[in-house]
């Protein structure tokens, strides 16, 4: 009979996988805009730091004074013009205005077409997620039945454990259902 600890240590990998898939996802969603400021909206944005590209974060605080405006105090004055043309070349629509020692990026009100394009590409990232907890299952349940062929757990145990598998590929497939409703919820909100 297989050990069962391989077995335990098989199902803590699938299931720690697929929690990785889920934060993963989350991240990805934050970086999509909302008609409220926060500051993880410009996490991503990498500046040309004298020669190298490092995240907004790295060369500049960043805060949310109002629901509507980012505040970004760069340590350095002299990153100023770098942090303002990253921030023009992310894509995020935003125009940054400086007065020569922070810059003000403030959120607009999002149009109902803008919305809904974003409340689409919040469905397509959860169904990656999803895709990639599923990958997750599919290869512990293969690697369950290569236990079953090689004689190491009977065909009962097997089945099993494939169902506990599917249970909690279920139930993080769920909370993924549910971090998509909370970011379509911030997004439609006027």
């Amino acid at each position: 009979m297989a050990d069962e600890e391989l077995i335990k240590e098989l199902l803590r990998d699938a299931d720690s996988r697929m929690q990785k898939s889920i934060e993963s996802t989350r991240h990805d969603l934050q970086a999509i805009r909302t008609g409220r400021a926060n500051p993880q909206l410009v996490e991503r944005v990498e500046v040309d730091y004298y020669g190298s590209k490092l995240p907004l974060p790295q060369v500049a605080t960043v805060t949310a004074p109002e629901a509507r405006m980012l505040v970004i105090s760069p340590w350095d004055k002299g990153a100023l013009p770098a942090i303002e043309r990253a921030i023009m070349k992310s894509g995020l629509g935003l125009n940054p205005s400086s007065d020569g020692s922070i810059i003000r990026l403030i959120i607009p009100q999002l149009t109902e077409e803008t919305r809904k394009s974003l409340v689409r590409n919040v469905q397509k990232r959860v169904e990656e997620g999803k895709v990639a907890i599923r990958n997750v299952r599919r290869g512990a349940i293969e690697d369950l039945r290569g236990l079953q062929k090689g004689g190491d757990i009977s065909e009962d145990e097997a089945k099993r454990l494939e169902a506990d598998v599917q249970k909690f590929t279920d139930r993080h497939i769920q909370e993924l259902d549910v971090v998509q409703k909370m970011k379509e919820t911030e997004l439609l909100e006027v």
